[in-house]
């Protein structure tokens, strides 16, 4: 029987909003130790820091291994609210995390299965288990209710035409 992940899904989907309050992408990602308690959250950061390595995977692994002493995260899990980029899945690989657990596909970007699939990549020395779609529309809203936003504001003011 497969772990229920939705609670920590949720507690990542709280941090994407705090992003959203602060103008970041509404993204969101937690570090789970292998007890099951959060080591570590954080929410997407780039823009507000001007770091283009500040997403929230991250930033979660990076306070999960100063955290624990160690920057070898084996045994934990990483939940984000979209599927891991190719940096963020790099990461996660390199720190040996357990499972990758992801809300919302990323076409564009993903490395856990839509882009590319890091997890089944035999060249490499350690593959974690990817468990995709949880809370998944949830997710997706997220992301597309804050680029329809985005578009709006972009396109100005509508204006009445007589």
């Amino acid at each position: 029987m497969e772990p229920d992940y939705t609670p920590y899904m949720r507690a990542a989907i709280a941090e994407a909003l705090a992003a959203r309050d602060e103008g970041e992408v509404p993204v969101g990602a937690l570090v789970i130790a292998p007890d099951g308690s959060v080591a570590a959250r954080a929410h997407n950061r780039a823009i507000t820091l001007s770091d283009p390595s500040a997403h929230a995977e991250i930033l979660a692994l990076r306070a999960a291994a100063c955290g624990a002493g160690n920057y070898r995260l084996t045994g934990h899990i990483l939940v984000s609210t979209i599927e891991p980029c190719v940096m963020c899945m790099g990461a996660a690989v390199h720190a040996r995390v357990a499972v990758i657990v992801h809300g919302a596909p990323d076409p564009r970007w993903g490395a856990a299965g839509s882009l590319y699939a890091f997890q089944e990549d035999v060249r490499l020395n350690h593959r974690p288990l990817v468990v995709p779609g949880i809370l998944l529309e949830e997710c997706r809203a997220l992301l597309q209710d804050f680029f329809r936003q985005k578009r709006r504001a972009a396109a100005g003011p509508e204006t009445e035409h007589p």
